[in-house]
């Protein structure tokens, strides 16, 4: 997997060091042990994992800043890609925010024994966070496999400032979703998203969203889980 995993980071400019493979190993190994007491990843196979989890990671790093940058990771579930993206830019200062409690801690637990000292952990709703002081703070927010890109919108666009980004990592049902997440995209700040086609071995309909922030998140949002009652912004259902 050494090969995928050097054209992914070569095409970023990053180059990968023995430390960042021993990493990249022994997350795997933590997140696939795990994942037989917890609900963590639908990727049990290791050769499968360093494609699905590793490799599309990876996709993520010609979308980053240059230079060193805050990001947040919302929804980091078993830590893809926030983990990752900490072990191979350990420039970067990764918040990973996860609301399920022993989730949270596998996140904690796991940094902690990969020696990443570049990560925080939040367990809490995102919700909250866009609410607390790390309102409109960071440079670049992340999410995969958490939701509809409207709510994806409406959860990750009020942490980032103006001049930052959202990367959504999504899947083939985007064109669906796109145009109910338009609405969103605008009250937030967001300007016209760009969905760049994702290519990895034994997967399809990948992309990559990503939607520049260029304006303050409108104070509304975004909105509790009480107020919302699975109504996306703008729809009336």
């Amino acid at each position: 997997m050494n090969e995928l995993w050097n054209k992914l980071t070569q095409q970023a400019g990053v180059t990968l060091m023995p430390l960042h493979y021993a990493r990249l190993s022994k997350f795997l190994d933590l997140l696939l042990v795990a994942n037989q007491q917890m609900n963590l990843t639908r990727i049990t196979d290791r050769s499968q994992a360093e494609i699905g989890h590793v490799g599309d990671a990876l996709t993520l790093l010609p979308f980053l800043p240059a230079e060193a940058h805050r990001l947040v990771d919302v929804g980091s579930g078993g830590g893809v890609p926030g983990l990752i993206l900490a072990i191979v830019r350990d420039d970067l200062h990764v918040t990973m925010i996860e609301s399920t409690g022993k989730k949270a801690r596998f996140l904690e637990q796991t940094a902690t024994e990969l020696g990443l000292t570049n990560v925080a952990v939040i367990g809490q709703r995102a919700e909250a966070v866009g609410w607390s002081a790390l309102r409109q703070t960071f440079d670049v927010a992340t999410a995969r496999a958490v939701g509809q890109l409207a709510w994806l919108v409406e959860w990750c666009l009020p942490l980032v400032k103006k001049g930052g980004c959202m990367l959504a990592m999504k899947g083939q049902k985007i064109n669906e979703e796109l145009p109910q997440a338009r609405r969103a995209i605008k009250l937030l700040g967001g300007a016209e998203p760009v969905i760049h086609p994702v290519e990895l071995p034994g997967t399809e309909h990948h992309v990559i969203v990503q939607i520049p922030k260029i304006a303050p998140s409108d104070l509304r949002y975004p909105r509790s889980p009480t107020n919302a009652k699975g109504k996306i912004i703008g729809t009336r259902s």
